[in-house]
C-alpha cells in the first residue's frame, strides 16, 4: 500500500473555502460624507437665516412709539383683535414696512448677484455702477412733473420711470466697458454716473416749491417709510417674478460663471443670456429705488457674505440664500434706522453703508492680495 505525502501548504489553502471580499459600504465613502457635511451646513444656514428673519419680524413689529407683547403681536396678527390703535398701527404702518424691506431688500441683493455675475466680479452692484443713480432721477424727474400738474404718480408709474432710468445708466456703463478693460476703471465711471445724477435730482429737488415735492428729499436718501399695502402688492409681484426668473437661469449662470466659451460650449445662447442678465437685475433696482429710493451696499455686501457662509458659487444656492441674506439685512438696518435716534430716523441707506462699505474694503484687500 502507497503511503500518501503530506500536503504542502500552497495545497492546504487551495482546499479551504474561499471568503468573499468585503465591499466597503457606500454610505462610509470620502466622497459621500463631504457630500452629507455640505448638505448639513447649507440646511443649517438656510434655517439660520430663517431664524434671524423670524426674530427680526417680530423685533420690528414691536419696535417703536407703542410697544407690543408677542402674545399681544400674535393676536393682533392673526385675529386683528386688540387696542384698535395698536392694530391699525401694526396693520398700516409697520406690516407694510416690514414686508418692504424684506422684499427689497432681497430683491437688491440679487441685483448685485446678477450684475457681479455679469461683469465677473466681485464689487459690482447697482448702487457702485450708478444703476441706482440713474433710476432715482428719472424717478424724481417724473413725480415732479405729474405733481406740477396736480397729479399723483402711481406705482406703475414709478417702477416704468425707474427702469427707464436704469437702463439708461447701464446703457452708459455697457458703453464704457466696450472701451475700458479694468474694472476699477469702470467703477469710477459708475461712481461718477452716480455723483451727476445724485446732484442733478438734488438741484431739482432743492428749488421745488411745491410742499409734496419738498417731501421727495427724504425718498432720495432711502426710506421704507410710507409703504402702503397696494405698494407692497406691485413690488411682491414684480420682485417675485424676477427672482423665480432668475431662480430658473441657475443652470446656465453656473456655466456662465466659468467662462463665455464654456457656456457655449454647453449651448447657452451668450448674447441673449446677456440681455436677460442686464434686464432682470435692471428691474429688481428699478423697483428698489421706486419705493425706497437708492439704498448703497446691500447689492455687493450680501452677495459676497452669502458666498462666504455657504462657501459655493452655485446661482441653485446663492440666489434664494442671497434673497434670504438681503431680506435680514435690510430689515436689520432698518430696526437700527428707526429706533436708535428715535423719534428722529436714519436714511436706510447711512445705516447700510456702515455695515456695507467694511465688506466692500474686505473684498478689495482679498482681491489685492490674490493679484
Amino acid at each position: 500500500m502507497k503511503q500518501q505525502t503530506p500536503l504542502t501548504s500552497q495545497e492546504t489553502q487551495a482546499l479551504q473555502p474561499r471568503q468573499k471580499p468585503q465591499i466597503p459600504c457606500a454610505s462610509q465613502t470620502p466622497q459621500e460624507g463631504r457630500y452629507g457635511r455640505k448638505t448639513l451646513r447649507y440646511g443649517l444656514s438656510f434655517a439660520a437665516l430663517s431664524v434671524f428673519l423670524l426674530i427680526l419680524f417680530v423685533w420690528n413689529v414691536n419696535s417703536g412709539s407703542v410697544n407690543l407683547s408677542v402674545r399681544e403681536i400674535f393676536e393682533i396678527l392673526t385675529q386683528r383683535r386688540g387696542d384698535e390703535t395698536a392694530v391699525n398701527i401694526v396693520w398700516q404702518i409697520r406690516l407694510p414696512r416690514i414686508l418692504a424691506a424684506v422684499i427689497l431688500g432681497g430683491a437688491l441683493s440679487v441685483s448685485g448677484f446678477l450684475l457681479q455675475t455679469f461683469f465677473h466680479n466681485p464689487i459690482a452692484g447697482p448702487f457702485v455702477l450708478g444703476i441706482s443713480s440713474g433710476a432715482k432721477l428719472v424717478v424724481a424727474l417724473s413725480m415732479i412733473f405729474l405733481l406740477g400738474r396736480g397729479t399723483v404718480a402711481g406705482p406703475a408709474v414709478m417702477v416704468l420711470a425707474a427702469f427707464f432710468g436704469s437702463m439708461i445708466s447701464m446703457g452708459f456703463v455697457l458703453a464704457v466697458s466696450r472701451k475700458v478693460r479694468q474694472m476699477s476703471m469702470l467703477v469710477i465711471c459708475g461712481v461718477m454716473i452716480s455723483y451727476i445724477c445724485s446732484a442733478v435730482t438734488d438741484f431739482v429737488v432743492t428749488f421745488a416749491d411745491d410742499s409734496n415735492i419738498i417731501n421727495l428729499h427724504n425718498w432720495s436718501l432711502g426710506s421704507f417709510s410710507g409703504t402702503t399695502w397696494s405698494n407692497v402688492a406691485v413690488m411682491a409681484a414684480i420682485v417675485f417674478a424676477a427672482v423665480l426668473l432668475t431662480f430658473l437661469l441657475s443652470k446656465p449662470i453656473g456655466a456662465y460663471q466659468l467662462g463665455e466659451d464654456y457656456a457655449r460650449n454647453l449651448g447657452v445662447n451668450v448674447r441673449l443670456f446677456r440681455v436677460c442678465l442686464i434686464l432682470l437685475s435692471s428691474v429688481l433696482s428699478a423697483c428698489v429705488t421706486a419705493f425706497a429710493g437708492p439704498i448703497s451696499f446691500v447689492g455687493i455686501a450680501v452677495p459676497h457674505l452669502v458666498k462666504n457662509i455657504w462657501r459655493t458659487s452655485k446661482p441653485i444656492l446663492i440666489v434664494p440664500a442671497c434673497f434670504l441674506g438681503g431680506a435680514v439685512f435690510c430689515l436689520f438696518c432698518d430696526l437700527i434706522a428707526r429706533t436708535v435716534f428715535a423719534p428722529t430716523e436714519l436714511s436706510i441707506s447711512s445705516v447700510t453703508a456702515i455695515f456695507g462699505a467694511p465688506v466692500v474694503i474686505l473684498i478689495m484687500i482679498q482681491k489685492r492680495k490674490t493679484v
